[in-house]
């Protein structure tokens, strides 16, 4: 097996902002402490939750920065680098690496899109840039572009592609994946609601939008998977199944940061083009955190 990048609960940990839209360092810093003590096992800065798709150049090399002289080597960093322009990433990942990162997150190309044999010229470049290691990110309802099983049997041959980040919704798809790749990819949840069924075809975490309000409960059902009490873990992940949803009921990230400004962690809002929730959202929320004693 490659090396592991992390496991358990990792946090796409949100960037806070000030009501001018300036990034909260101070806030961030805060986040990056709790979640530590609470548990996480890893953080990703600048992923889609960190509105990394709406920060400068400068913003998103400082982030990295920022994130990994907080964690002070507590825990790996892992630095959301993806970018339909392959120039651009291999950019950004060579900055992430001298800002001391452990490892990078790429998305799949978003928009311009490509082939399937692009998706392995794209990778693959980005891989040859820097000697940090890889986790793919596959979510095609954002990006409109699917990685498919024999697509990752050819990426997982580079020795610095070492995981994905699988957020397709098709679990036929990832057992195919994985009788492909084997020990050769590492396999992560994207999705909250989906945690134990990945973690059961052998997966080594998830990759978090829960974790920013409930690190301690996320960190705990992938330890109790790891522990032997899959029955357990299941039951946590239906447990949670109504708090994951509420999170999505608007765009990835209104309604965690929604959450964290209720829970009095004053996180901030999202920038444009992302808006306040509607008010039906921000009552299921509500209930939801209620329930979880969170508000």
């Amino acid at each position: 097996m490659k090396q592991v990048p992390f496991k358990g609960s990792a946090v796409a940990i949100v960037t806070p902002m000030r009501e001018d839209f300036s990034i909260n360092y101070d806030k961030l810093g805060e986040l990056i402490d709790w979640q530590i003590e609470q548990g996480t096992d890893c953080i990703v800065i600048c992923g889609t939750t960190g509105e990394s798709s709406v920060m400068t150049d400068e913003e998103h090399v400082e982030c990295i920065r920022f994130a990994v002289e907080k964690v002070a080597r507590r825990v790996p960093v892992v630095a959301g680098c993806g970018s339909n322009d392959t120039g651009y990433a291999i950019w950004l990942s060579k900055e992430a690496k001298a800002a001391g990162a452990d490892c990078l997150l790429h998305v799949t190309p978003y928009y311009n899109k490509t082939s399937q044999k692009g998706l392995v010229a794209h990778f693959y470049a980005i891989a040859d840039a820097t000697d940090l290691p890889v986790i793919l990110y596959n979510v095609p309802s954002r990006t409109g572009l699917n990685i498919q099983p024999q697509t990752y049997a050819e990426l997982c041959k580079h020795p610095n592609i070492v995981a994905t980040k699988e957020a397709n919704n098709d679990i036929a798809a990832l057992c195919k994946t994985v009788s492909l790749c084997g020990d050769d990819l590492i396999i992560y949840s994207g999705n909250d609601d989906q945690i134990v069924p990945i973690l059961s075809m052998g997966g080594m975490g998830v990759i978090s939008v829960l974790a920013n309000i409930m690190p301690k409960e996320t960190h705990q059902l992938t330890q109790t998977f790891f522990d032997g009490d899959v029955t357990g873990a299941a039951k946590m992940q239906a447990n949670i199944m109504g708090i994951v949803s509420a999170l999505f009921c608007d765009v990835n990230p209104v309604p965690v940061k929604q959450a964290l400004n209720l829970m009095g962690k004053n996180v901030g809002p999202c920038r444009l083009p992302l808006v306040e929730m509607s008010d039906a959202g921000l009552a299921q929320l509500k209930g939801e955190l209620k329930k979880w004693n969170l508000i």
